[in-house]
């Protein structure tokens, strides 16, 4: 079946290493668009943290979407408006935020227009974070945090090598409450149970009538396995973690070879 929705990671994937789209692969959207095909770009980061590449790439257009915080939000491209959302809750905050106390990590959580930490020694990663996405950054011990706050992720962030120790000491109940995964090397994610990239997806998809076989999805990443698996055509970038690889129907040119581009042009035009 011909390709109709192609979904696409950011960071990693749609962006260089420079975290720009570049000329070529601006051109293969462009004539991926003009052949009807909806471009989705479906990332961890929130929806202000893409805007500026929505409009680059001339997707801020009514009936057209983004996925955002790795699925917890589907949202109207042109305004942010959520059509599908799933998000964590107070108590949900809590929970999390005693567990990365007790692994000895660092934490941060977002709502749609908010970064929040409790850390008074901010980690570097979070700054990181607040000026990838531009997301105003916020300190905020745990007792003034909004107890009717919700939000889309939480995040557990410090070096990598820090970080995956502490991962292997996450108790199983919180896997069994949480969706958990990297999105990069000092990025653990933590979301409602239902979230995930593919879940976006196929809700997108089952919003616009398509089949799995007609949806292609590209990424690099622990955090695009689910969108890869659900898709019909499942694209790991050349720079992709081996697992991803593992997942992918096929593998591309890596983010410094317009691999989006060579995607595009083999399966969608």
């Amino acid at each position: 079946m011909a390709i109709k929705l192609i979904a696409i990671d950011m960071d990693g994937t749609l962006l260089n290493p420079q975290h720009e789209v570049t000329p070529g692969v601006k051109r293969a959207i462009q004539a991926a668009r003009d052949k009807g095909v909806a471009i989705v770009l479906a990332t961890g980061r929130p929806f202000i943290g893409i805007q500026r590449y929505l409009e680059e790439l001339d997707l801020q257009q009514e009936g057209q979407y983004c996925i955002t915080n790795n699925g917890a939000l589907v949202q109207q491209a042109a305004t942010g408006d959520c059509v599908a959302e799933s998000t964590l809750n107070y108590d949900d905050y809590l929970y999390v935020e005693k567990l990365a106390r007790e692994l000895g990590v660092h934490f941060q959580a977002l709502t749609k227009s908010l970064l929040f930490t409790p850390n008074k020694d901010i980690s570097e990663y979070t700054v990181h974070e607040a000026s990838l996405t531009g997301m105003p950054l916020r300190y905020r011990a745990v007792e003034e945090m909004d107890k009717s706050a919700t939000f889309p992720k939480v995040m557990m962030i410090d070096p990598p090598e820090k970080l995956d120790e502490a991962i292997t000491r996450i108790p199983q109940e919180a896997h069994d409450r949480y969706t958990i995964m990297k999105s990069s090397p000092y990025f653990l994610e933590i979301l409602s149970k239902d979230v995930n990239k593919g879940a976006g997806v196929k809700a997108l998809a089952e919003r616009l009538g398509l089949s799995r076989d007609e949806v292609m999805a590209i990424g690099d990443q622990e955090n695009d396995l689910a969108m890869l698996e659900f898709a019909g055509t499942g694209v790991a970038m050349g720079n992709g973690i081996d697992a991803v690889k593992a997942a992918a129907q096929f593998v591309t040119k890596t983010n410094t070879e317009d691999g989006v581009a060579h995607a595009i042009e083999k399966f969608a035009l």
